[in-house]
């Protein structure tokens, strides 16, 4: 991709292509508005207001789900708005008037042509602050545009039913909508009525509810000429850091601003360098003790394994290591029995993953040999040394260094601990049990890591270098498969696995892993390049297996039994490109198809899944973290091998 994101009418004019098509703006606390293209609502998580009500968008409650503009032009009445209501009744079809669109530094904005009438819509939200700014700003001719807000309150995952009139409160410059949400604009003219089966078609393709109520609250009105702005300020109160006075022009302008200083501070070399970095601001969210990670949009909240997994691509790669530091310490303060919580919540913290405190040690010790923060170094040394010793003793889900080896196994009757964790009736579907190869990986990995932060605060390390030593040996013993690469588990009784899944690309690309040797890596790299590479990503298992599913749709039940078992991730392109440059090899034509994704699904992002059959067409969350900071350190990566070979 080397232009900015933008469509046409071919896509702007087809519902099929622009409701396919998402946006997302968000508000570094989060909270997010959403939509498509097409402005039609497809998922019950689409809305303009959708607010964070615990930390980091682990709760969030959908406020205000659109503003359905009509544009008057003497007798003539345009509806602007997409509908689908149930039965699958289209009405009205405004996607037809949009001449255009195109995300802006992260800002969507559609363009209407109405003849001698056109104008342009335009969405951002405030930064530390749950406040969204529209506008909609005349660019010829004059008209009268009338907006009426479509409000609910509601939990994000849910739906809800008329039942009653909701308390709407007059307020200076607009309304108040049940006490927990304000809309602020030009000329409110109170009125009010159920709008009835209100239909988001992706809920009906994953098997949920999928309709639901909205409350039409009155009608904002403003007579136009152009170059003017119909401003709309739907605000969650008082929460957050933001301005308290910005309008909806000022939200937009600094929007942009923001992306530009982004981008900046990123080192952004490119368009699509400029891009990855405004998403990577997306997932970066205060956390309320210290920065964090939301680990996709729309439905995902704080994790601390992906936080982990995206952080070197989302912190360290864009120059954002102050916020990494307080990202760092806040979920190491949440270690119990050497194990770090899935959140940082410890109010209902779970401890049930094998490689999620792995990839947080990893992280510490890619922060540390970036920055050198002598005094982070001194505050994390006992919890890691904790850590080490929790593991070598044994912890929660049998989860322990064997003595005769040195590597790292565990697992548990029902209990999937890798990131491989979906479950089908409580029973996991890929539970890969005993020593999974990538946990061997970001063991030693770890074991280095530990070793360095212990010297540099003057303590012996060399406990930990030997165990390493042994690990490293053993892996070479256990791991090696006789046709090439990698095997994937070794399981509880020594046996090895024989799928063929993309997790070995990490045992050749740790910068301290186990696959040091070029050769290894190569043979991985071998390995993976026919069964498992596309061009959005990696399988996660290879077709002819015969667990491998091709498409990962249908109801919760179906796409969890395909969620590991074929279904591509994008994120395992990160891990491809780092074993691919230890073979010395160039693996830049493999990021070519997720670039081009960029303008496919989850506009300025890379999506979460896609299906392992042809044509990969995404799935899963619309925007995700480590999808985009795997892209985005791949990048990076290549970018920093191109220069040394030229230097």
């Amino acid at each position: 991709m080397t232009q900015p994101i933008a469509f046409g009418r071919q896509v702007c004019g087809s519902l099929e292509e622009a409701a396919a098509r998402e946006w997302l703006v968000t508000d570094g606390l989060g909270g997010y508005a959403s939509g498509t293209v097409a402005g039609l609502r497809t998922r019950r998580y689409h809305g303009l207001l959708v607010v964070p009500v615990a930390a980091a968008g682990s709760r969030r409650m959908l406020g205000l789900a659109g503003l359905d503009a009509v544009v008057v032009i003497g007798d003539r009445r345009v509806r602007l708005a997409t509908h689908e209501w149930a039965g699958g009744v289209l009405d009205p079809l405004g996607h037809r008037h949009v001449s255009g669109f195109d995300l802006d530094d992260g800002v969507p904005r559609w363009r209407v042509d109405l003849g001698d009438v056109r104008l342009e819509v335009e969405v951002a939200m405030e930064h530390g602050r749950s406040r969204v700014g529209v506008v909609h700003r005349l660019l010829a001719g004059s008209a009268r545009i009338e907006i009426t807000p479509l409000c609910t309150w509601r939990d994000q995952h849910g739906d809800r039913v008329a039942a009653g009139d909701p308390a709407v409160r007059p307020t200076a410059g607009g309304f108040e909508f049940e006490g927990a949400y304000r809309v602020l604009g030009p000329d409110w003219r109170p009125g009010g009525e159920w709008y009835r089966g209100s239909r988001q078609r992706e809920e009906a393709a994953r098997g949920l509810g999928d309709t639901e109520d909205l409350w039409a609250a009155g009608t904002f009105v403003a007579d136009l000429s152009a170059g003017a702005p119909l401003r709309v300020v739907p605000d969650a109160g008082g929460t957050g850091t933001g301005s308290p006075d910005r309008d909806a022009v000022a939200i937009v302008e600094a929007a942009r601003s923001r992306a530009a200083e982004v981008a900046r501070r990123a080192g952004a070399t490119d368009e699509v360098d400029r891009v990855l970095a405004v998403a990577a601001d997306r997932f970066v969210v205060d956390g309320g003790g210290g920065s964090t990670v939301v680990a996709g949009y729309p439905w995902f909240g704080e994790w601390s394994r992906d936080l982990f997994t995206s952080y070197e691509g989302l912190y360290l790669c864009t120059g954002r290591v102050d916020e990494g530091r307080t990202a760092l310490r806040r979920a190491l303060s949440t270690v119990s029995e050497g194990m770090l919580a899935n959140t940082a919540d410890t109010g209902s913290a779970e401890y049930n993953t094998i490689d999620g405190t792995l990839w947080c040690l990893h992280a510490l010790g890619r922060h540390l040999a970036l920055t050198g923060d002598d005094d982070l170094a001194r505050w994390a040394v006992d919890t890691v040394v904790e850590v080490l010793e929790a593991h070598e003793a044994g912890t929660r889900f049998g989860i322990g260094v064997d003595g005769a080896t040195g590597l790292l196994g565990g697992g548990a009757d029902g209990w999937a601990l890798t990131w491989m964790d979906a479950r089908v009736d409580g029973r996991p579907v890929t539970p890969r049990a005993g020593m999974p190869v990538e946990v061997q990986a970001l063991w030693i990995d770890a074991l280095a890591a530990a070793a360095d932060l212990l010297s540099s605060v003057g303590r012996d390390p060399s406990h930990w270098t030997s165990l390493r030593a042994t690990a490293r040996t053993s892996f070479a013993r256990a791991f090696r498969r006789p046709g090439g690469g990698l095997v994937d588990v070794v399981g509880p009784a020594g046996l090895p696995s024989a799928a063929l899944r993309p997790n070995q690309p990490l045992g050749a690309s740790l910068p301290a892993g186990p696959g040091q040797d070029p050769a290894w890596a190569r043979e991985v790299v071998g390995s993976c390049l026919g069964p498992l590479v596309t061009s959005v990503g990696l399988r996660s298992l290879a077709p002819g297996d015969p667990g491998y599913r091709g498409r990962h749709r249908g109801g919760p039940a179906e796409r969890d039994a395909a969620y590991h078992q074929g279904t591509v991730w994008p994120w395992l392109i990160g891990p491809l490109v780092g074993a691919a440059l230890r073979a010395g090899e160039d693996p830049s034509p493999a990021l070519a198809g997720l670039e081009a994704h960029l303008g496919e699904w989850g506009l300025g992002s890379v999506s979460e899944t896609v299906d392992g059959d042809a044509p990969h067409a995404a799935t899963g969350c619309p925007f995700q973290a480590w999808s985009v900071a795997e892209l985005l350190r791949s990048r990076r990566m290549l970018l920093a091998a191109h220069s040394q070979q030229a230097g």
